[in-house]
């Protein structure tokens, strides 16, 4: 990838994401350790480079030599101290070495931490979720690690940073992934999934990297390789939606034919069909067995939506699991998703249907939150997730990530799923969504409709890219109705507007706390209660609300 640029002195803004797994088989010593590195481009594997030197240097190279520089995060299980070779890492407790640290052209950590509960990790062979983050405008890199496996109130989590120049330790081009070494002792490293994202200005246009990988122990366990009858027969006992044969979908769809195809994307594919058994139009889901929605995701949004019954919600028809092949079906939406309309200008929406279109997705939310006899948590509130029928009624739908719970509980354990601009700052930093993160984005849908343009817009000028960050400051300094969607020109109701952006902004506070509950945020758009009745619960001023998220913006700013 690219890192920076020479011409322009553009670094880039990086976010990784990654699962995985140091297992010692329950063996209390173990060795060495994994790392996410970057390196000059080109580089190969150091000779000599096992146990504590965890591929990344030959011990006899010379430090001098930029060819061999490098950066990595390492997650480091022996506590070495060989200072001829420049490897002493944190003393921590006899028993507990484990330690994460970010070394710099030195596997003696720049910056390191002890880490009691990764230790316990490695003997029972757990998950732990990473994240490591680059905002090139502070040189801030930064690590969160997170348990994955645990559950309840209580997560445990780990985060360092560091102020780095990158360019001062590796050149424009580079090659980065990851390495692992074992020497005396023994353990076992596994990846299970990665994300990674990065961009750089180069020259007046900026260039992009994204990617995500499974692992293909993690994917034959989600691609359904053999049907599962005890999943077939939990969903038979649900009411509602039923199993459809796998022939009839193929003749609906014309043997799935690229002339039916509506859209895919890292799930798979949807497809528009005929489905004589029910004489309608219907959207046929077919997933990607490699994909990270899954046979998990998969099986939750049979067993959630199913049972859910609002006008709001996109209806689940049916579903199939045959063949290995995972299929739900779908009432048809006529007007496909709201980002075609707001960003792709598939057809211009106007004010009236935008505000129908709030308040359809506020009843929904209010539903599933408050409504129906479990508290559902969405998790994947966006603008693609929002379907529009014929009249544009707006739909909720996808509910793959989607978790029941307990009205009385709060958090939710949650993946660490990438979705830019939506995701609320506290699942970032704990790994959990609740009720509070689902009306973080609400609110951010509700400026995206507002302002008809995306989250996350990198072709933005310079403080508009990101458009939460960009309509609180233009709150602070009385402009907010600037941030409006110039295609509407006057041909919108202004007190409506108002509340649209100030409801959005409430919903989008640091302060999960903070945040209305989707009950008193519904009563405001539907205007059965004032603008003051939300409003009052901000704690911060907007110029504390503005350093805070400057201060958040290690982590956040290529995690939402």
């Amino acid at each position: 990838m690219r890192l920076w640029d020479k011409a322009t002195g553009n670094v880039a803004d990086f976010t990784t994401q990654f699962t995985f797994v140091i297992n010692s088989l329950g063996e209390s010593s173990a060795a060495d350790g994994l790392t996410f590195f970057f390196v000059p481009r080109g580089s190969q594997l150091p000779v000599n480079s096992s146990g504590q030197f965890l591929a990344l240097v030959d011990p006899n190279r010379d430090p001098s030599n930029s060819s061999t520089s490098f950066v990595a995060v390492e997650f480091d299980t022996f506590r070495n101290n060989d200072p001829h070779f420049n490897v002493v890492d944190p003393y921590c407790s006899q028993s507990r070495v484990a330690h994460v640290g970010i070394d710099l052209n030195n596997l003696t950590s720049a910056v390191s931490s002890c880490v009691d509960w990764f230790t316990d990790k490695i003997m029972n062979g757990g998950r732990i979720n990473a994240m490591i983050a680059y905002n090139s405008s502070t040189q801030n890199l930064s690590v969160l690690m997170i348990d994955a496996d645990a559950t309840g109130a209580n997560i445990k989590s780990s985060a360092i940073y560091s102020i780095v120049n990158m360019t001062k330790y590796l050149p424009e081009w580079v090659t980065f992934g990851f390495s692992a070494t074992t020497g005396t002792y023994f353990e076992l490293h596994t990846i299970e999934a990665w994300e990674f994202s990065s961009n750089v200005q180069v020259t007046g246009t900026k260039t992009f990297i994204w990617f995500r990988q499974r692992s293909k122990r993690k994917r034959a366990y989600m691609s359904g390789e053999e049907d599962d009858p005890a999943i077939e027969e939990e969903f038979e006992q649900g009411l509602g939606p039923k199993k459809i044969p796998f022939k009839d979908l193929v003749v609906a769809t014309e043997n799935f034919a690229i002339e039916r195809l509506l859209g895919e994307g890292g799930f798979g594919r949807v497809y528009e069909g005929y489905l004589t058994s029910v004489n309608a139009n219907v959207a046929i889901k077919k997933i990607n067995p490699g994909s990270r929605q899954g046979i998990k995701e998969y099986a939750s949004e049979v067993k959630t939506i199913s049972r859910l019954r609002h006008r709001n919600l996109v209806q689940l028809i049916g579903w199939c699991h045959e063949k290995k092949e995972l299929l739900l079906i779908y009432e048809f939406m006529f007007n496909g998703s709201l980002d075609f309309h707001l960003f792709k200008e598939r057809t211009f929406l106007s004010w009236e249907k935008r505000y129908k279109i709030v308040q359809g997705i506020a009843s929904a939310l209010l539903y599933l939150h408050e409504e129906w006899e479990q508290c559902v948590v969405h998790r994947g509130i966006k603008s693609s997730n929002i379907m529009l029928d014929s009249d544009f009624n707006a739909k909720l739908g996808d509910f793959g990530l989607a978790r029941l719970v307990d009205h009385a509980r709060g958090l939710q354990t949650t993946v660490l799923a990438r979705t830019n601009g939506y995701m609320a700052p506290e699942c970032v930093y704990t790994g959990k969504a609740s009720k509070e993160s689902d009306v973080y984005s609400f609110g951010v849908v509700l400026l995206e409709i507002a302002c008809g343009r995306k989250v996350i817009e990198p072709r933005a000028n310079e403080g508009q890219v990101r458009l939460v960050d960009w309509v609180w400051e233009l709150d602070g300094t009385g402009r907010l109705l600037d941030a409006a969607d110039s295609k509407l020109g006057t041909d919108f109701v202004e007190k409506q507007l108002e509340c649209l952006m100030v409801v959005g902004l409430r919903c989008t506070h640091l302060d999960h706390a903070a945040r209305p509950s989707i009950r008193d945020a519904s009563n405001v758009v539907n205007f059965e209660a004032p603008l003051s009745s939300i409003t009052k619960v901000s704690t911060f001023s907007t110029s504390s609300m503005q350093s805070s998220r400057s201060a958040s913006s290690a982590l956040l700013a290529n995690a939402g």
